[in-house]
């Protein structure tokens, strides 16, 4: 049984893969929101936020044997709208929070036989879509994180991947996915015609942390459809 760490829980990727970890592995839930479903879930769950909580109040265990790192933003709109703090705050979710958790438990994952990192990058970070500037900055800089903590922790047998997804069916994604039309237009630009299933996430995320990926590090996995490789 490994003691697996997933932050932002709540809702989404981050809850599926709750679900697919939960009863094999000792799983610690961080996030800021609470879901009812934690209550028929065999975890150890903490409400914090991220980035603006202190975590020295949880109790880890000795060995950690994986991070999931699954907070993001989606803030989309034209460049000149954009003020600084927009990209501030995108960077603060999806990067800095993930730098906190890896610099706090990296002395108990260094005593793991096999440890694995996931983050999450965006098909936004490989090509270029309008709206995306913010995010697609926050996200190119945790491809580049990832290749960098792979090459200095590969020593202590510490993997650390990234996953790049494309539009997902999650609360975060709701607005985007609002109504029967925005959904079909949405699924039409994949090659595969459909939209983004958060299980399909979680099962990559499972198999990321298992001993089945032992030779996979620095990578960045696309799960998006088909959409940053295949042109129709």
């Amino acid at each position: 049984m490994k003691n697996i760490v997933v932050i932002g829980c709540g809702s989404g990727i981050g809850l599926a893969t709750l679900k697919a970890l939960h009863n094999t592995n000792h799983v610690i839930g961080i996030s800021k929101t609470y879901s009812t479903e934690f209550d028929s879930l065999n975890i150890q769950f903490y409400k914090k936020n991220i980035i603006t909580d202190q975590l020295d109040d949880i109790v880890f265990p000795e060995i950690i044997d994986g991070i999931i790192y699954a907070p993001g933003s989606i803030n989309l709109k034209p460049f000149h709208r954009f003020i600084e703090e927009d990209f501030r705050a995108d960077f603060e979710i999806n990067v800095l929070g993930a730098v906190k958790i890896i610099q706090q438990l990296l002395p108990r994952l260094k005593k793991s036989n096999s440890a694995s990192i996931v983050l999450f990058s965006s098909v936004a970070a490989k090509i270029g879509m309008p709206f995306h500037a913010s995010i697609a900055t926050s996200k190119s800089a945790i491809e580049g994180l990832v290749r960098s903590l792979a090459a200095e922790f590969a020593q202590h047998n510490i993997r650390i991947n990234a996953i790049a997804p494309s539009l997902t069916t999650t609360k975060l994604s709701a607005s985007l996915l609002s109504t029967p039309e925005k959904i079909e237009v949405a699924a039409k630009r994949h090659p595969l015609q459909n939209i983004g299933d958060p299980n399909d996430i979680a099962k990559m995320i499972v198999f990321l942390l298992s001993d089945f990926s032992s030779w996979i590090t620095g990578q960045i996995i696309s799960i998006d459809g088909g959409m940053s490789n295949i042109k129709l």
